[in-house]
């Protein structure tokens, strides 16, 4: 998949991928949701950033999960 606002660039941020060429890190977006941030705060505490770009933060890192969560005695895919 192509992403349109996830970069990388080794010489910035140590190659970490960031959305859209800011020193915005996609793990710093996606550390947010995970402490229960809505993408409406997030925007308010980071305003460079857009609605689109939390989204394909999440669609980024969306592979790195397991292709199985177990839930209590269930097996999802």
């Amino acid at each position: 998949m192509a992403y349109e606002r996830i970069t990388t660039d080794p010489d910035v941020m140590g190659g970490l991928p960031r959305i859209r060429n800011l020193r915005i890190p996609v793990a710093t977006v996606i550390a947010m949701l995970a402490d229960g941030m809505s993408a409406d705060e997030i925007v308010t505490e980071l305003p460079d950033l857009t609605q689109d770009d939390i989204h394909e933060a999440l669609l980024y890192a969306a592979p790195a999960m397991p292709a199985f969560l177990t839930v209590g005695s269930q097996t999802r895919r």
